[in-house]
């Protein structure tokens, strides 16, 4: 999805970040032997992911939705020197896959992976987090949102992905879209809740930035 002129996208990845070597491999891998490859972060939001991740320089990491461990791995470059991830996906099929990239990379030992549902699986990490990126199931945003805020350092940063859902979010919602309907439902409680300050950056489907006061 391009929220602008596919030319000037195009200009901007260009005069971005290069993509490592080792992501660019699992970039075409995941784009070869994984459905759904367009959910990976990719290039260029995969090189935003890190320089806000190195920006902040997290002792701990929360990610909800792991796919084929892009953006995992994106995020850990900028951990702290004993600093963990750790990473939630419901799709066992998945795991393999994921654990192969992470052990061929630099952060095999700071990479913590969960396979079930996040809702039963974020209130047993007794750990607080300096950063969470939500990329899961849209009609489970608002129930993340409320399981980590309280899991939340002073001045952490939360993540949300595909926030703009393919422009869904300015059309007339449908009845039976229940993604739509919960990510509009979202977008409102990071708006309006007091204690988070928030913009959406029109990166690929929409990236909401949130910091906790």
């Amino acid at each position: 999805m391009h929220f602008l002129p596919e030319n000037i996208d195009e200009y901007i990845v260009a005069h971005s970040q290069p993509e490592p070597q080792h992501l660019e491999k699992l970039n075409r891998e995941t784009n070869q032997k994984v459905m759904q490859p367009r959910m990976l972060s990719g290039h260029y939001q995969g090189r935003v992911l890190s320089l806000l991740s190195k920006m902040k320089n997290p002792r701990s990491i929360l990610e909800i939705g792991t796919y084929t461990g892009y953006s995992a791995l994106c995020l850990a470059e900028g951990l702290t020197e004993n600093g963990i991830l750790h990473t939630i996906d419901i799709n066992e099929e998945l795991e393999d896959f994921q654990k192969k990239h992470f052990q061929a990379s630099a952060y095999c030992d700071r990479i913590v992976q969960y396979i079930g549902d996040a809702t039963e699986i974020i209130p047993d990490i007794e750990e607080t987090f300096d950063l969470v990126f939500i990329d899961a199931d849209k009609p489970n945003y608002p129930a993340y949102f409320e399981l980590i805020i309280d899991k939340m350092n002073s001045g952490g940063i939360i993540l949300s992905d595909n926030v703009l859902w393919s422009g869904k979010v300015v059309e007339e919602l449908k009845k039976d879209d229940l993604s739509t309907k919960a990510l509009l439902e979202y977008n409102r409680l990071l708006n309006e809740d007091q204690r988070i300050e928030t913009v959406i950056l029109p990166i690929r489907d929409g990236l909401t930035l949130s910091r906790v006061k």
